[in-house]
Formats: C-alpha cells, sequence, structure tokens
C-alpha cells in the first residue's frame, strides 16, 4: 500500500538561490520566483507547508518590459482617507522603489494568508550586483 508523504516545517531544507533580473522579461522571472518561493519545484511539495527557498534577485531596475507598459501600467495606494487616491507608473516605481515593485508582482502570486505572508519574508531584491547574502548562496539561476 502506497502512503502520500506530507512534509513537515522541521524537514524542510531550504536553499539560497540568486536570480539575475537583467534582460529578462519581468513577468516570466516573477512567476520563476513565486515558484522558488513556494516550494514547488521540490517533490516534497506540500500546499499547506512553507517548502520554498529562498530567493535572492539582483538588478532589479534592469529587467524587460513589453510593449508601453512602462507608462501605461498604473499602481495605486490608497490611504482610507476620501481624495487620497494616488498613481505611479510602472516606469517610476522601477526607478525609485524597484523592490516594492517586485514584493508586489509576487505577493499577487502567493496564497493571501498566514503561508503566503511568511513566504513573501524569504524574497530579497537588490538593485544592484552586490547583496549581503552571499555566505548563504548556493545555487545560480
Amino acid at each position: 500500500m502506497k502512503i502520500t508523504k506530507m512534509a513537515k516545517a522541521n524537514e524542510i531544507k531550504r536553499e539560497w538561490v540568486v536570480l539575475d533580473a537583467k534582460d529578462k522579461t519581468f513577468g516570466r522571472l516573477i512567476t520563476e520566483v513565486a515558484t522558488l518561493l513556494r516550494g514547488k519545484h521540490k517533490p516534497c511539495y506540500t500546499p499547506h507547508v512553507d517548502c520554498g527557498d529562498f530567493v535572492v534577485v539582483i538588478n532589479a531596475g534592469k529587467a524587460k518590459f513589453s510593449g508601453m507598459k512602462l507608462d501605461d501600467k498604473e499602481y495605486f495606494t490608497h490611504s482610507g482617507y476620501f481624495g487620497s487616491t494616488k498613481s505611479k507608473t510602472l516606469r517610476e516605481m522601477l526607478e525609485k522603489h524597484p523592490e516594492k515593485l517586485y514584493k508586489l508582482a509576487v505577493r499577487g502570486m502567493l496564497p493571501k494568508t498566514k503561508l503566503g505572508r511568511a513566504i513573501i519574508k524569504k524574497l530579497k531584491v537588490y538593485n544592484s550586483e552586490t547583496h549581503p547574502h552571499s555566505a548563504q548562496v548556493s545555487k545560480q539561476g
């Protein structure tokens, strides 16, 4: 009789993966990041357990976008007060806060639960080549 093995949180072996965003399409890179964070690439994947790896994205501001997205796509914020809606274009977000842009995009692909909030903490995004996690890094993507 075969029994499906469910992964436990203390049995998960996490790795550090570095992804270079330079000249890669933004959307395809984000889906790869979400898959690695969630742990769906591992044979021991269990939906209710955080099985994923740590992901470090470098050169975040150098990703490619197709079409007119840089000028047409807008991100909105609202403080809760009347008339406080503010918007920024994708180009502004990419120049000023690329880390925030990546976290917003990945968060949309993760579960909207405590598990999703724990998973997003394993994403590290840097706008340059250097990052402080060089001692942990084991795989280059």
